[in-house]
């Protein structure tokens, strides 16, 4: 099968390229790949900004149908439609699996980057870690249900969202956009979605398209005095990190309210932040962090979305062969694209 390799370590080194095709063993599953998402992660891997364990296939975000059945599969059939979690190779046994939280095992390794991943025909996926695609999903859209139960995790299982909260998304990537529908989808009151200049030709006229109340560029406009402003001085209840940039970081802590909350989903590529903790400190606040998703915010994702309260199909751009990856890669980098869509 042919299939989108990173080869060796370093920057670039990807390669389509012909692999064998996998087997399922006990417990398993093989999917068919009917589309798969580019992650901002598959990026990073491409520029070594990543960890990986080379030569491996590429890619996270998918959907598919099982077409074959390894020993002591129990639970799923030939035919259904299924999407995964990534959380392969999880030992099972640490406190962190042992207490639910597997997506950060430090045995982990996930497909795209620990093991093959979805950027070819053909996925081998533990039975134990799939979710059945409602009949109403279409494909394309399912592949977007992993950084959609991402953001679900953060937002509403780690942040702990509440009805009527003001919310403040910084960085209106997909992502960020993925964000403000779990905030719209758990009730919150306002939403601002802030973005750069470099958001003018496609993100934020994609935000005010999904009907966020306020849409902004930061440069035209002080955040901080617009939030201020409609909350009449006492801050918004969050303020979500979608940039991983240390500036961008650094001013969340002025935009809540005292015993507000800051939910922190952006990676600054290892860069340091130079963060106002004593305001943190006067103000209560509290700060949560996430990686990766559990195994209940695929269900509400699942859900979110079937019911139309997160439109996550809105937040694809493109739809290509997966020989087109050159192209599709090259899309992003230019921001010419939100989310890309690969049919193996």
């Amino acid at each position: 099968m042919k299939a989108l390799v990173k080869t060796q370590k370093g920057k670039g080194f990807l390669e389509y390229m012909d692999m064998p095709e996998p087997k399922p063993g006990p417990g398993e599953v093989l999917l068919e790949i009917k589309a798969t998402g580019i992650c901002g992660t598959d990026l990073h891997v491409r520029d070594d900004g990543f960890p990986y364990w080379p030569p491996v296939i590429l890619g996270h975000e998918f959907s598919g149908e099982i077409v074959e059945l390894g020993p002591d599969c129990k639970y799923y059939k030939l035919g259904e439609r299924v999407v995964g979690e990534p959380h392969t190779k999880a030992c099972g046994v640490c406190y962190l699996c042992r207490t639910g939280n597997p997506q950060i095992c430090p045995e982990k390794r996930s497909p795209g980057w620990g093991i093959h991943g979805s950027f070819c025909k053909y996925l081998v996926m533990p039975e134990s870690l799939l979710h059945r695609i409602p009949d109403s999903m279409d494909y394309d859209t399912a592949a977007v249900l992993e950084p959609a139960a991402n953001v679900v995790h953060d937002v509403i299982e780690r942040g702990r969202i509440e009805p009527a909260d003001f919310v403040v998304v910084v960085g209106p990537g997909p992502i960020g956009l993925l964000a403000g529908m779990a905030a719209n989808a758990a009730g919150a009151r306002y939403i601002v979605m802030a973005g750069a200049p470099s958001d003018e030709a496609l993100r934020l006229p994609k935000a005010r398209e999904l009907g966020f109340d306020s849409v902004i560029d930061v440069t035209k406009t002080n955040l901080t005095e617009l939030v201020m402003d409609l909350t009449h001085g006492v801050g918004a209840d969050m303020a979500i990190d979608c940039t991983g940039a240390p500036r961008a970081i650094a001013g969340l802590p002025d935009l809540v309210r005292k015993k507000g909350r800051i939910q922190a989903i952006g990676l600054t590529g290892g860069r340091n932040v130079d963060f106002p903790w004593n305001t943190c400190s006067t103000k209560s606040l509290d700060i949560h962090f996430g990686m990766s998703t559990s195994y209940t915010s695929w269900n509400k994702a699942i859900a979110l979305a079937e019911r139309g309260l997160m439109p996550i199909e809105k937040v694809i751009s493109h739809r290509m062969p997966l020989a087109d990856w050159e192209k599709a890669f090259a899309e992003l980098d230019a921001q010419r694209a939100l989310k890309i869509i690969l049919h193996p």
